[in-house]
Parts: structure tokens; sequence; C-alpha cells
């Protein structure tokens, strides 16, 4: 139903629709906590990104040689780097990095990969082969690998780190969206589309794609996790973003063997960090699988 009733007022109607969709989301947080608890820090995380500018005790690439290898303080809570730059400061404005890097590789990837899907189950016959098979090819290569191969082809940047990202994991999305859009091929309402002279991509977009949407939204909260994982990585490894913006994975790989036992702060705070994301984006994408998908319901 896409209004009220012609019995009914709007208003009433409206004050009717309010307790079902409370209803179902107090009916949520009892059955999975741990999704509510990762959500609310997520919510956090997305503050403190966006208010880095007024929140951060400390410009971030600051550097004040007189406060190196500072521990935690009343002066600097996380204490300092090598360089005498605020932890807290840097992983404040580090959040931003890992969340846009990982939401955009993680949208990107997950939305390729979901139309190619569709349209391999759609088409069918050798175009679907041809697909299956270039990406069984990419399946199997570790995602840190192919995403390394890819950050090698087209450069260092944040740019770059993700289109690499993105197209890692684009494959793997294909896979899962084409096995439920090859049970929507076959149904009737798609038939009826192909009956009446819809095309083929009119049907691919207006008939398909919305009803793979569930599939579709479990991979994206999995892929942030990855992501940002992936993003922390490649940095570390010196092929993401470079000095000396603020990022997690750089923070780690400046706390690397030179300073782990001198200054263990360094690396204990941006582990944490990592940990407490993609944790919180991995229980929070158990549950939205468990909730859209009829089939894992009690």
């Amino acid at each position: 139903m896409t209004g009220p009733p012609d019995a009914l007022p709007a208003r009433v109607w409206l004050a009717a629709a309010r307790p079902r969709t409370g209803g179902r989301l107090m009916r949520f947080a009892r059955r999975y906590p741990l999704a509510v608890a990762g959500g609310g820090f997520l919510v956090l995380l997305v503050l403190a990104a966006v208010l880095a500018p007024w929140i951060a005790p400390y410009d971030p690439l600051a550097n004040d040689y007189l406060s190196m290898f500072s521990p935690p303080s009343s002066r600097h809570w996380l204490g300092t780097d090598s360089f005498g730059r605020d932890i807290l400061s840097r992983l404040i404005f580090g959040a931003r990095t890992a969340l846009l890097v990982g939401l955009s590789a993680s949208v990107a990837g997950a939305t390729v990969g979901a139309l190619v899907g569709v349209a391999s189950a759609y088409f069918g016959g050798a175009v679907d082969l041809v697909i299956q098979r270039i990406t069984d090819i990419l399946v199997s290569f570790p995602l840190i690998v192919l995403a390394m191969a890819m950050v090698a082809i087209l450069g260092s940047g944040t740019a770059n780190l993700v289109v690499a990202i993105a197209l890692s994991f684009a494959p793997r999305a294909e896979l899962v969206v084409r096995s439920s859009a090859l049970q929507v091929r076959h149904t009737t309402y798609v038939e009826a589309a192909r009956a009446i002279g819809a095309g083929p991509w009119r049907i691919i977009l207006r008939h398909m794609l919305p009803n793979v949407l569930a599939p579709y939204l479990v991979m994206l909260t999995a892929f942030l996790g990855q992501a940002i994982l992936l993003e922390a990585s490649l940095s570390f490894l010196g092929l993401g973003v470079a000095e000396p913006t603020p990022a997690w994975g750089l923070m780690l790989s400046g706390a690397a063997v030179d300073f782990v036992q001198k200054a263990p702060w360094m690396a204990v705070f941006p582990g944490l960090a990592i940990t407490l994301t993609v944790l919180a984006f991995n229980v929070l994408g158990d549950a939205l699988r468990d909730a859209l998908d009829p089939r894992l319901r009690v």
C-alpha cells in the first residue's frame, strides 16, 4: 500500500504505522544486542570523523619534537608518536580516511558486482559462461594479493586505493548476487515484463535488481569491515595512503619493530581502533543477514 486508505485520515494512518516500525526496531534490538552495540560504536565513529576538526585536541600533522614518545598523560591522553604528533588526534582524523576508503570501495565494489551478477544471470548462455570463468579466476586470489596487484597496476594514492579495493570486491559480490538473480529470473513478473516487450536492461534494473537487495545489503556491511582492514594493511605495507595523511595503517607502520618496545602505545591504540571497527561491521552484517534472509529466521 503506497498511501493511507480512503476510509482513514492520513494522520490516523501515520499514527498506526509508527508503532509497527518502532516495534520492529525494538524486536531487532532485543534479538541482536551485539549488532546494536556495534551500530552505536559506528555512529560514534562517524560523528568523530565528521566533527574531527572541533573535537581533536591537536593538529594531527603538527610535529612537536620536544614531546616525542610521550606516554599517555593528561596532556596527551593516548601519548605521542616518533614525531611528537598526538595519537588521539591522528586516530580521530584517521577515522575519516578509514570510513572514506571503506565506504567508497564497498559501495562501488558491491554495486558493480551486483550489476554484473544480475546481467550474467539474465542473459545466460555464452555471456554467463565467460563472466563466470573470469570471476572464478579473480576469486581464486586472496583479497590482499588481488588488491596489491591492482595497486601495483594503478599506482598509490587514495583514489587508486579505492578503485583497487572495489575491483577486488566485485567478483565476490557478483557470485552472491548471481545466485539470487537466477531464482528471480524465472519469476512470473519477470516473464510478464518480457512478454509485454520490456528490454533486457529495463528488466534488469526495474524488476531484478530491487529483488536482490537483501544479499546486496548484507555484502555491503561485510565489505565495509574488510575494506577498512585492507586499507590498513595496504597502508602498513606502503601501498596505500602516504604520509603525513592520518591513517590507522600508517600509524601501525610507524610503530613497527623499531619503536614497539620503546613506545607500545603507538601500536596498541591504532590496532584497537581497527579491531573494534571491523568487529562492529561484522556483527552488524551478521545480524542483517539473519534478519533479511527468511531461511535463517526462527
